[in-house]
């Protein structure tokens, strides 16, 4: 019997190359016959094997089928854990049945055949995919991490390279257009040029319609950022994962080596340049199928990818959007809340969204303000109070007749409550310079040290102030002579004072 490739030789030889019989035989050092009966093959259908439910027990067990297969379909409407076992199929046929004499081996292995054949739905099967050099896969993990003390839940952007293995990492506060671009340029620019295929999931990101057939409708802006980098992009079949198992298994692997024990930084866009370091260290092992370095089966993947374009692409997103009356906007369904200025009240702003930040612009694209970007389904707010302040201090008395003002801290509240009428104005015009100098949390700290030494003034607020937030530079101590004696430090008694007054003439206080 001829393997598949030899009679695919004989049949290419014969068919695509014109050789004859005789000559297919001669070089190939085979019978003519046997060259002629492959030429002439039209079925190549293995035979068809016998189904499982088709094979024979016991003939024995043959009248007793029929019951166990009744039991066994009844269970599909059964609780898994109520369902039968061989054991408890074996057990009824011997209390049902008087002459039942097979065993249970015999009973446990149609059991298992017919089990099989009523429980255990198809299984999807996979093609192992061949991966070329200078393909890349792209995909986000989740994981926490602390930034400069505070403990933040965030998004790793992941781009594995399949063919050598190698893989980056960047991480940020979300996942979003801006998260992905930033990511993938940061990526780009630290190995020098672009992966000439990007596999994707058919995330809502860049993909806004899945096309029956296969296509896909893209955000305007992805397709912008393709063009820019010249890559081809590839989407994932929904629901087959598989695609890019790859980049799968590497964000489970980098998570596992990068993000354990739990990071700890100062700052992230620091901590970012650090992964890309780390990952360069990690393909410094051998690749796990070949007998090279990941690092060197790269070097592969990168004579494969696409130049850096020479114009840099404007990675940040751009939005118009309304402010209601108290000079605010909404994003994320309404669920974050950030304040813009009682000046730019009820009026049109422009947004620069980076993946950290947002900038606020008028329409002349003068920026007003800028926060820090908010993520998470809950409701949040970001909230620059110095605009706000600033207008109060002009508009005192309508203070407490504005929304603004119950959006205060409950201490600051109290604290203008408080104070006199002709002082409001004073005290609201400190508090906005405090903010201007420190942030509005140092006012509020200072607003609170004011409380509990009643004092509702400007001045003291001032003062106040400078104790806690004063740049009084710490001296060292000063370094004495070795030759000079120490002295012993006094204590001091009011009854030594009070009978050095009475040598003198004094009189000693009671």
């Amino acid at each position: 019997m001829l393997t598949m490739d030899q009679i695919h030789n004989i049949r290419s030889r014969f068919f695509e190359k014109g050789e004859n019989i005789s000559q297919i035989a001669k070089s190939l050092h085979l019978d003519w016959k046997t060259v002629q009966k492959y030429v002439d093959m039209t079925d190549f259908n293995l035979p068809a094997p016998k189904l499982a439910s088709e094979q024979r027990f016991c003939p024995k067990l043959d009248p007793y089928k029929p019951t166990i297969d009744q039991w066994l379909e009844e269970d599909k409407n059964a609780p898994r854990k109520q369902r039968h076992t061989a054991k408890r199929v074996y057990d009824r046929l011997r209390k049902k049945f008087q002459d039942f004499d097979c065993s249970y081996r015999t009973v446990a292995s149609y059991y298992a055949v017919k089990h099989k054949e009523l429980f255990s739905g198809p299984k999807d099967g996979f093609l192992p995919l061949e991966h070329k050099p200078g393909e890349a896969q792209v995909d986000f993990g989740t994981a926490e991490f602390y930034e400069n003390g505070k403990k933040r839940t965030g998004k790793y952007l992941e781009v594995s390279f399949p063919y050598s293995n190698k893989g980056y990492l960047q991480l940020f506060y979300g996942e979003n257009t801006e998260c992905l671009f930033e990511g993938l340029d940061a990526i780009f620019r630290h190995i020098g040029c672009v992966p000439a295929e990007l596999w994707f999931d058919n995330t809502k990101t860049i993909v806004t319609h899945v096309i029956r057939g296969g296509g896909r409708s893209l955000t305007e802006r992805f397709e912008r950022f393709r063009e820019h980098y010249r890559f081809k992009a590839i989407f994932m079949n929904p629901g087959e994962g598989h695609e890019k198992g790859n980049v799968e298994n590497k964000v489970g692997y980098q998570r596992r080596n990068f993000m354990v024990p739990v990071p700890r930084f100062l700052s992230l866009p620091d901590y970012n340049r650090q992964l890309l370091m780390l990952c360069e260290e990690d393909a410094d092992r051998e690749h796990y199928r070949h007998n090279e370095t990941i690092e060197e089966r790269f070097q592969v993947d990168i004579k494969n990818c696409h130049p850096l374009p020479t114009v840099q692409f404007d990675l940040t997103g751009r939005m118009p959007i309304m402010t209601n009356k108290w000079g605010k906007f909404y994003l994320n369904k309404g669920m974050h809340e950030y304040s813009v200025s009682p000046k730019h009240a009820e009026c049109k702003v422009n947004l620069i969204l980076t993946s950290a930040q947002i900038i606020v612009q008028d329409e002349n694209d003068h920026e007003i303000v800028r926060h820090s970007r908010l993520y998470g389904d809950t409701k949040q707010q970001q909230m620059d109070w110095l605009p706000y302040l600033k207008q109060l201090s002009l508009r005192p008395r309508a203070l407490k007749y504005t929304g603004i003002y119950d959006l205060m801290p409950s201490a600051m509240k109290a604290y203008l409550e408080g104070c006199s009428p002709t002082e409001v104005g004073r005290v609201l015009k400190t508090l906005a310079e405090l903010t201007n100098r420190t942030g509005f949390e140092s006012a509020v700290n200072t607003v609170n040290l004011a409380l509990s030494y009643d004092a509702k003034d400007a001045d003291s607020l001032e003062n106040l102030y400078r104790r806690l937030y004063a740049n009084v530079p710490e001296l060292p101590p000063m370094p004495l002579h070795p030759g000079i004696p120490k002295m012993k430090q006094m204590s001091a008694h009011l009854i030594a004072y009070d009978a050095f007054l009475e040598r003198k003439g004094g009189k000693a206080h009671v």
